[in-house]
Parts: C-alpha cells; structure tokens; sequence
C-alpha cells in the first residue's frame, strides 16, 4: 500500500524528472495499439496501451490523479519491448518515460522487507560482480550434475515453488563449471587476414549461464576474419537494473563498461544479446545529464553493433554453412529490432544456411513473454503471450526456432516444453546455429577429401 507521503513524494518527482515534452509528444492516434501486447491480451484496455500508460503519467505529473497502486500495476504490467516506438508516428521514446516513471517509483516507494532483502542481492549483490555470478552458476552446475536435480524432480520438491520458477527450471541450459567460467581469454585472433578489430561485450549471464554460446560468437568473429579484444574488466550491462527501477545502479555499471573499452582503438563493440545491446546503445541517454561521462558515453555508443550486423557485413553468409534438412522460424528479440534496429541481418544468415527451409512466422516481431525478469514476475499475462507466439510458431511447421537473446531463448523453450513439442521442436541462439551450419560445412568438405583421397 502507497501511503499518502510516499504518494506525495513520488508526485513531485514525476513533476521534477519526468520529459514533459516528450509526454506532450504523444498525439494520442493510437497507432501503437495493434503493436502493443498487453493492450491486445488484456481485451484492449486503454489503460494497458503505450497510450494509456503515457495519459497516466502525464496526468500525475499534472496533479489530476495520484500515484496510487493502479498506476503503478499498469506500470508494472508493460513489458517494455517498446514495439510501439517503431510505429510511432510522432517518434515517442516510450521506453524513456517508463524507465523513467519506474525509477521514481521504485526509489520513493517502502516496499516490504523480503523484497527489499531480494532486490538488494539481486541488484547491488549478484549481478554487479561477476566473480559473485561465477559461484551462483557454478552452484547451479552442480545442482545438475550431481544428482539432486534429478532427485528434486521426482520427489516432487518443486512443487513448493512458484509455477513460474517451477517452469523455467526446466529449461534452464547446462551450465558449465567454474573451472570453465575462469579460463576466458582476453584477445583471439582471425583465420586468416584481419579484416576487422572489434571488442567483445561478454555480459553476465552471457559469460556464464550461457558461456557456451558466448565461445560460439567469439568462433564466428575468428571465421568472420576479426581479431577479437575482451576487455577483463567489463561487467554487467545494467539493462536489469535500468528497467526495474535501480537507474543510479545502472549509471554506475555504465561508467565501469565505458572505461573498460574506451581505450581499445577498434573498429565496433560487438554483443551477442538484443537485451543487453539496446541497454549499452542508450548509454548516451542514460548518462546525458554528467557532464564527465556525456561525451564518453556517446562514443562507447556508436561503436556498438550486434553480431549478425557484423557477420553480414563481413560476408560471413557468403561462406561454406550447412546443416541437416530442417525447417527453421525466426524470433526477433524485441529490444535488438525495436532499439537497434536489427530485423534484416539475422534472417539475411539463416537463408544462407544450404539445408534451411525458412519459413517467416506471423507476429515475429511480437513480444514472446520474456522481458528480463517479467516471465517471472507477471507470469499470467507472460503466458499469454507465449500461448500466442507458440500458435504463430506451429503455423511455420518450423522444427528449430531461432532468437538473438537469452531470455526470449528460454523462453522459447518454455513454449515447447508447454506444447508438448520437446521431441520435435528445438529452441537455439543464432550464433550456436551459425557456428553448427558453419562446422557442417566443414566437416562434409572433410569427408568429400577423405573419399577422394582414400
């Protein structure tokens, strides 16, 4: 419950900090409607539209209705894919505001304890230190090879915990060992000439959970002709942290990642995750308002890139890639097309792919339900959500889904699992299905020579 000196303070800072101009901007055409998943699962509630959230902001600000626990509900409830800037006529920057209006509520707002206890580890205590990320996953590790997953499963211990966390644990990749995590290298060189020097923004989960697709993308850029700089002393891209109300922590790690690379004289700063991309592209936005880090911010930023953007730019598409016969379906992570602005690349790669029968699905561009932690937070309306983009996936006949983000990753999983289509249907990263196309290629070229020699 927002108590009325909570709701007086969080007032005046929506006075104070909030973009009035950028409020004012929103013509009210409603263009953003059919984009917007919320407004369309909730029965086309106003309130739940881009619109309709930027009318409750605005009316705060103006005094006419107060910060009560509906306006933030409605808050809570958008995903932030920002879908809506893409169509927006009069280039709102949505996204913006809500980070903004959540930013202020979150920091004028007593929450209760347990959740202030789990805010705090998750924010200021896990993902900021990436040795701390290291020991997590490395407990996951061996909460999966040691037995007592399996042990967990069939006693039936989950069933105390929350369908939503019940759900992603089983999909939750394998993790690798912290020996693994350690030994990462610092710079790697092409095959070949170089053609470009690029650095490498390894992330958090990206560099653990994840660590092997992350090994994938540092393979694709060696191939691509790239010699490749990972900077030791980057961390995480604070994109949680901007997106959940925790802006000054995010700040902070923005700082950390732009003295990390800003000496490397290269030609892109390379990411592999839509999510954490679209965060360190608005760097500059984030940081606008310090005079000592504006400018610097605004350099970081124009050398970001996304990995299929460079592979394609590179020829990469060009080269041998080969899997078996499959049909394959694309999924756009939400911030990679909507923030940078990446749809035509990834697609571009996998119709190179000689076995790829690639079929477009309907509402690809729709957010799958994922949004960071939001899976996890608003489990119903996030379900909803993937029920629809599950539909549009079984349309495509597809057997291998492809995304660009870990999240939408398992989330993707998590709808096959719910359809029943785990023995049929695969979920994959683009980069892990760009290095096995580009491995096939090279071992049927192998076994053409050994035939011919033997």
């Amino acid at each position: 419950m927002t108590t009325k000196t909570e709701q007086a303070l969080i007032q005046k800072a929506f006075q104070e900090r909030m973009d009035e101009d950028e409020l004012l901007n929103c013509m009210r055409c409603g263009f953003c409607l059919p984009s917007c998943p919320t407004y369309i699962e909730s029965g086309q509630q106003e309130a739940q539209s881009p619109r309709g959230r930027i009318a409750l902001m605005k009316a705060v600000v103006d005094g006419l209705i107060e910060p009560d626990e509906d306006v933030e509900r409605t808050l809570s409830l958008c995903l932030g894919c920002r879908a809506c800037e893409s169509v927006c006529p009069s280039g709102v920057r949505y996204g913006h505001l809500l980070e903004e209006a959540r930013d202020i509520i979150a920091q004028h707002k007593k929450m209760p304890l347990p959740v202030r206890l789990i805010r705090k580890f998750v924010f200021a205590g896990l993902f900021p230190h990436q040795e701390r990320m290291r020991k997590a996953t490395a407990l996951l590790g061996w909460y999966q090879r040691s037995g007592l997953q399996t042990l967990v499963r069939k006693t039936g211990l989950l069933r105390l915990l929350p369908a939503s966390f019940r759900q992603m644990e089983r999909v939750l990749p394998d993790v690798p060992t912290a020996k693994e995590m350690k030994n990462r290298p610092h710079r790697l060189t092409p095959d070949g000439a170089v053609k470009k020097r690029v650095a490498f923004f390894a992330g958090c989960l990206m560099d653990t959970m994840f660590l092997a697709t992350n090994d994938a993308t540092l393979r694709l850029l060696q191939l691509a002709g790239c010699e490749v700089i990972i900077p030791p002393s980057q961390g995480c891209c604070g994109a949680l942290h901007g997106h959940g109300g925790e802006k000054e922590m995010a700040k902070e790690l923005a700082k950390r990642n732009i003295a990390a690379f800003e000496q490397l004289d290269v030609d892109y700063i390379v990411t592999n995750a839509g999510g954490c991309g679209a965060f360190l592209l608005e760097y500059d936005h984030l940081l606008k308002d310090d005079p000592q880090w504006r400018e610097r911010a605004a350099v970081f930023t124009a050398k970001i890139k996304d990995i299929s953007e460079v592979l394609v730019e590179l020829g990469f598409h060009q080269l041998p890639l080969r899997v078996a016969p499959q049909t394959v379906t694309y999924q756009d992570s939400c911030h990679l097309r909507n923030v940078m602005k990446t749809a035509t690349a990834p697609r571009r790669l996998l119709q190179a792919i000689e076995g790829v029968d690639f079929r477009e699905m309907q509402d690809a561009d729709r957010c799958c339900g994922s949004a960071g932690i939001y899976n996890l937070m608003e489990p119903e309306m996030s379900m909803q959500i993937l029920d629809h983009k599950m539909d549009m996936a079984k349309q495509t006949k597809a057997t291998t889904i492809v995304t660009a983000n870990p999240g939408c990753l398992l989330q993707m999983k998590l709808g096959i699992e719910r359809e029943g289509l785990a023995e049929n249907v695969r979920a994959v990263h683009i980069v892990d299905f760009l290095l096995e196309a580009a491995e096939g290629a090279q071992a049927e070229k192998e076994g053409t020579h050994l035939r011919q020699t033997s």
